[in-house]
């Protein structure tokens, strides 16, 4: 899922932004809360945002080989547990 830094590895980029006082304000305290360094907290919750965007991607493209390897996955036969699963109602709808 793209570039993830290594434990240990040396940072070798910047980023720089201005914000609003109580921005930082809530930033410093929340990361206090956890323990954290202001940059350390910033650049987790930012990585975790990426990703969180990244996984809820509805469009993408595949090779030719990885689109005809998906299309045999989608041309199998649904076994029972599955279609009981897709028939049963969500947790949330009980």
């Amino acid at each position: 899922m793209g570039a993830v830094a290594k434990r240990g590895e040396t940072a070798a980029e910047t980023i720089n932004f201005r914000l609003p006082k109580a921005k930082k304000a809530l930033i410093d305290e929340a990361a206090n809360a956890l323990g954290k360094k202001r940059s350390v907290f910033m650049l987790d919750a930012l990585s975790e945002k990426a990703h969180e965007v990244l996984a809820d991607r509805t469009r993408f493209e595949l090779g030719q080989r990885q689109a005809n390897a998906f299309n045999r996955l989608l041309d199998q036969p649904v076994d029972a547990a599955a279609i009981r699963l897709l028939l049963s109602k969500s947790p949330w709808d009980r």
